[in-house]
């Protein structure tokens, strides 16, 4: 994927490869504050920030693809910041019967304040932001995922401190997830290596961006190798949506399960984390997510803190 520069007159949460290392910890930050604010509240998840810091801003919320976690995080997010949003689904609009993206973009910069755009290709991401005349939001496409990231680090300075020079291991496909680390790797300054089989090797031009750019990368078959001393251990769904050839992927990516075994070459403080949804017994171990070290409950709550930051940073806030 080609690296792009964005206009300015927006501020697009697209990659992380497109933020400052200010402005990602910024954004950080501030879901820490968001968070603290909302615990400290203990009011039922239905509740508006007292300050209501994103009144009369609307969201529209676009989804190619289903979703349990980015739907409901960002819909309870803009709400609890005291906006509001409207779901979108194929069947829902006329962009799933033909309409161009750079059509509902320009149509959907007139009625609402942001879109949040959960694509199956990147392509359509880049073709509205080039449309849009209001900040968009990647909440996946095919080549990354950067909410999902930005929650995990999170996580992980909950549990174990400063990410900065921390090990990040990561264990099956190189997909999207993988390549936000990617970029995470650069912009938190911590150190990632990468277990995959060849065939699933995440795209060599974003591991030469990062090496480029000072990142930490180690890239290796043998997951035993990228564990060994790590600080967080992750994987994700062998099998995602739209994937062909099930049975084959199962397969090939069988070794990479992490399992009792492999989350005992990392440090054993270290933590697991996976985005969700998980599958039992393929990609990780029921005794490994069920575990102690398993922080992903915490890591999916953190998805709604985070949509808080990341709204409150494209509206300036």
């Amino acid at each position: 994927m080609t690296h792009y520069k964005l206009k300015k007159d927006h501020k697009h949460f697209l990659d992380l490869a497109s933020l400052s290392k200010t402005e990602a910890r910024e954004i950080i930050e501030k879901a820490k504050e968001l968070k603290k604010a909302a615990h400290a509240l203990n009011q039922s998840k239905g509740f508006v920030h007292p300050d209501a810091p994103l009144k009369n801003q609307s969201l529209a919320m676009i989804f190619e693809k289903p979703s349990t976690r980015t739907r409901v995080s960002f819909e309870m997010a803009i709400h609890q910041l005291g906006g509001k949003s409207v779901v979108l689904q194929n069947h829902d609009m006329q962009l799933g019967r033909g309409e161009s993206v750079s059509d509902t973009a320009q149509v959907l910069s007139g009625f609402v304040d942001a879109i949040m755009l959960r694509a199956n290709s990147h392509e359509a991401l880049l073709e509205m932001v080039e449309y849009s005349k209001v900040p968009i939001i990647n909440a996946l496409t095919d080549f990354s995922h950067p909410c999902q990231i930005m929650a995990d680090i999170l996580t992980f300075e909950e549990h174990s401190g400063p990410i900065e020079g921390k090990k990040i291991a990561w264990s099956g496909d190189g997909n999207n997830v993988a390549v936000s680390w990617i970029h995470a790797a650069v912009l938190f300054d911590c150190e990632l290596a990468l277990a995959c089989p060849k065939e699933y090797s995440p795209l060599e031009q974003e591991i030469g961006w990062a090496k480029n750019n000072g990142g930490k990368i180690t890239l290796t078959e043998n997951p035993k190798d990228a564990v060994i001393d790590a600080d967080c251990v992750i994987t994700d769904t062998f099998i995602s949506m739209g994937d062909e050839d099930p049975d084959k992927r199962l397969k090939d990516l069988a070794p990479y399960i992490v399992d009792g075994a492999l989350m005992a070459q990392a440090k054993s403080s270290a933590l697991f984390m996976h985005c969700l949804p998980a599958h039992r017994g393929e990609e990780v171990s029921a005794d490994v997510i069920d575990g102690p070290q398993s922080v992903i409950w915490d890591e999916a709550e953190n998805r709604l803190h985070i949509q808080k930051a990341i709204l409150m940073w494209c509206f300036g806030k």
